[in-house]
C-alpha cells in the first residue's frame, strides 16, 4: 500500500504530521486568486454609473437610525469612530500633498487620535493642510450621500477603497495599519458580497453616520477649549491660531461652517424622500 503513496504522504505516515496534497493546495490558491480576480473586477465596475437606488422615507428613517446607533452610543464609537480618525487624518495628507508638501506620515491609535506629518516651506500651505482634518468627515459623508442616492455609490465605494489602500505608503505606525487594513476589509466584504444595486443605501448611511461623527468630533474639540485646556496642544484649532495668530475660536466656527454646509448639502436628497412621507407612501427615486 505505502509504494502507491506519494513521497510526501510516506513521509507524512512516517513524521506524523498532516499532509496537504497539491490538489487541495493548489485549489486553495485557485480559490483565493479567483476572489481577489473578483474583487478587483468589482472595484474597476464599480466606476460605472448604476441605476439610482429607489428609497422609501421609513428605509431612509432606517438607514439614519443605524447610522446614529454607529456614532452616537460609546460601544459603537469605539470602533466606527476609528474611521473618522482615518477620514480625519488622510483630509491632512490630501490637503499636504495638492499644496505640493513632503508628506513624512501618518500616525493612528486606538484612543481616535492621530497625526499628520508633512513638511513646507510656505506657511499658507500649512494652514490649508492644518484646517482639512475636523470638516473632512462631514465632507466626505456629504459626498458619500449624494453618491449614494444619485447612482454613484459603487464608485463611491471602489474610490473610498483605493485610497485606503493607497493610505498605506504612508502609515508609520502598527496600529495605524491595523486599523486601516480593518477598513479595508469592511470595504472589501462589502464590495464582493452586497449587491451592487443595495451600495447605494450602504453609501447613504456610511455618510450619515460620518455627518453625525463630524458633529460629535466638533463637541470634544469645543471641550478641549473649554473643559480640558490642558489638552490644547492636540488641537487643530490651537494649531492654526499659534501659526495664523487668530484665535482659535474663529477656526471652531469655521470648522463648523463646513461642517453646517456639508450637512445642508446632503439634506437635500434625503428632504424629497421626507416630502413623500407628507404626501402619502409611495418610492422615491433620487
Amino acid at each position: 500500500m505505502d509504494a502507491l503513496l506519494h513521497p510526501a504522504q510516506r513521509r507524512a505516515r512516517l513524521t506524523g504530521k498532516a499532509y496537504d496534497s497539491p490538489m487541495s493546495m493548489d485549489a486553495t490558491t485557485f480559490a483565493a486568486n479567483d476572489l481577489a480576480g473578483t474583487w478587483w473586477q468589482r472595484i474597476l465596475g464599480g466606476f460605472s454609473h448604476s441605476p439610482a437606488p429607489v428609497v422609501t422615507g421609513t428605509e431612509l428613517l432606517l438607514i439614519i437610525a443605524v447610522a446614529v446607533a454607529l456614532s452616537l452610543p460609546r460601544v459603537s464609537w469605539r470602533y466606527f469612530g476609528l474611521l473618522a480618525t482615518v477620514t480625519h487624518e488622510l483630509g491632512h495628507a490630501f490637503a499636504a500633498l495638492m499644496t505640493g508638501q513632503r508628506l513624512g506620515g501618518i500616525r493612528l491609535s486606538l484612543d481616535h487620535s492621530g497625526t499628520t506629518t508633512s513638511y513646507s516651506r510656505r506657511p499658507l500651505a500649512a494652514v490649508w493642510s492644518t484646517f482639512w482634518g475636523y470638516p473632512v468627515p462631514a465632507v466626505v459623508g456629504a459626498a458619500m450621500v449624494w453618491s449614494g442616492f444619485n447612482g454613484w455609490g459603487p464608485a463611491a465605494m471602489s474610490v473610498g477603497t483605493l485610497l485606503l489602500l493607497v493610505s498605506f505608503l504612508f502609515l508609520r505606525n502598527g496600529i495605524g495599519v491595523l486599523i486601516t487594513a480593518a477598513a479595508v476589509l469592511g470595504a472589501a466584504l462589502l464590495v464582493l458580497f452586497v449587491p451592487a444595486e443595495f451600495i447605494g443605501h450602504v453609501m447613504i448611511g456610511l455618510g450619515i453616520a460620518l455627518l453625525v461623527a463630524a458633529v460629535r468630533d466638533l463637541g470634544k474639540l469645543a471641550a478641549v477649549h473649554s473643559r480640558h485646556r490642558n489638552r490644547l496642544s492636540t488641537s487643530d484649532a490651537y494649531l492654526l491660531s499659534r501659526a495664523t495668530r487668530v484665535p482659535a475660536v474663529f477656526w471652531i466656527v469655521l470648522f463648523a461652517a463646513v461642517v453646517a454646509a456639508s450637512w445642508w448639502f446632503a439634506w437635500q436628497p434625503m428632504a424629497q424622500v421626507f416630502a413623500t412621507l407628507r404626501q402619502g407612501p409611495g418610492p422615491f427615486p433620487a
